[in-house]
């Protein structure tokens, strides 16, 4: 899909492109190309003179391979933004580039995004865009919203992260859990890990790439400020997802100690049931030897009656004593 966004009135519009010749009735300031086709990747060379390079999505992580300047001016830089999907979180990889050099070429002043999949970000500047008038300027301007978006996005799924941890702890620290309940909170304590982790990356990866904007001296003044102010937002999350992960932490030590506890009453009744059977284990014993006993034959017919009543009492008593002493609770 091969979307153009041009400005009209401080607002942005949109329109979705069909040909080759469609290019020619606009003048964009963001061409974004999601999943594109070898079609629409040849339309947008042979219009604007930009080639796409064949790796342009790869997962390389050095900085050298994803911010960099081309010797035709072209900026280049690949960036991570984040999908906090509640089934499958994941990153998206997409490649910006933004001629601010070369006259010659029609891409000049254009912000070119490639990218695999739809991207809740670009959702997001996209609405802002079109409903706030003056919000965005030129492509330098869009390139910074996203990246301020991408924060805030962050943010968002942090405090949602934060609320979805309040419940868990509600849980864990009820007093009442159970081996069940051990299982759901350890997944979903997993799962809050798993978000804050990602958000971490991101966040990082957001702060190179603004960092390598302000040194590229692309910006002016006041897009220079809004990009500190952005990288202010980055360092207050950087606080935040470490008190999360302190939080996560903390559950997660307590919801292994009940597990630990629930284990141990378990192992606990297993050794007062074998303690207090060893005396009726012990009376089995001796009378079943064979011998003769005096007590048994001054019984008569209620030797038997005796040895069981014996070997139920010296069970009973133990316990009454463990009872008593609260080691059965």
């Amino acid at each position: 899909m091969l979307n153009i966004f041009s400005l009209a009135n401080g607002r942005l519009f949109q329109e979705e492109i069909e040909s080759l010749e469609e290019l020619s009735n606009f003048q964009p300031i963001w061409v974004d190309l999601e999943s594109p086709t070898l079609e629409e990747k040849r339309w947008v060379k042979q219009y604007y003179g930009l080639s796409i390079p064949e790796d342009a999505m790869d997962e390389d992580i050095e900085e050298s391979a994803r911010f960099y300047k081309e010797d035709n001016g072209e900026l280049h830089i690949r960036s991570d933004f984040l999908v906090a999907d509640d089934d499958e979180p994941h990153t998206v990889r997409v490649a910006f580039i933004l001629n601010l050099e070369n006259d010659e070429l029609k891409s000049k002043g254009v912000l070119f995004s490639i990218h695999d999949e739809d991207v809740p970000v670009f959702r997001l500047i996209r609405m802002r865009a079109r409903r706030a008038p003056g919000l965005i300027e030129d492509a330098k301007e869009v390139l910074l919203k996203l990246f301020d978006a991408d924060a805030e996005y962050s943010a968002d799924t942090l405090e949602g992260i934060y609320d979805e941890l309040e419940k868990v702890s509600s849980k864990v620290l009820s007093g009442n859990m159970t081996d069940e309940l051990a299982g759901e909170v350890l997944a979903a304590i997993a799962r809050h890990e798993d978000m804050s982790g990602r958000i971490r990356r991101n966040v990082m990866d957001t702060r190179r790439a603004v960092s390598f904007m302000m040194r590229s001296k692309m910006l002016n003044g006041e897009q220079f400020e809004e990009a500190r102010q952005i990288l202010r937002d980055m360092d207050s999350l950087d606080s935040h997802t470490a008190f999360l992960f302190d939080k996560i932490n903390f559950l997660m030590d307590a919801t292994v100690g009940f597990i630990n506890i629930n284990q141990n009453k378990i192992i606990k009744i297993f050794s007062v049931a074998s303690v207090a059977l060893l005396p009726p284990t012990l009376i089995a014993s001796v009378y079943g030897m064979n011998l003769k006993f005096p007590e048994l034959e001054f019984l008569g017919g209620w030797s038997y009656p005796y040895t069981v009543t014996l070997m139920v009492a010296s069970a009973l008593v133990p316990m009454w004593y463990f009872r008593k002493r609260g080691w059965l609770t």
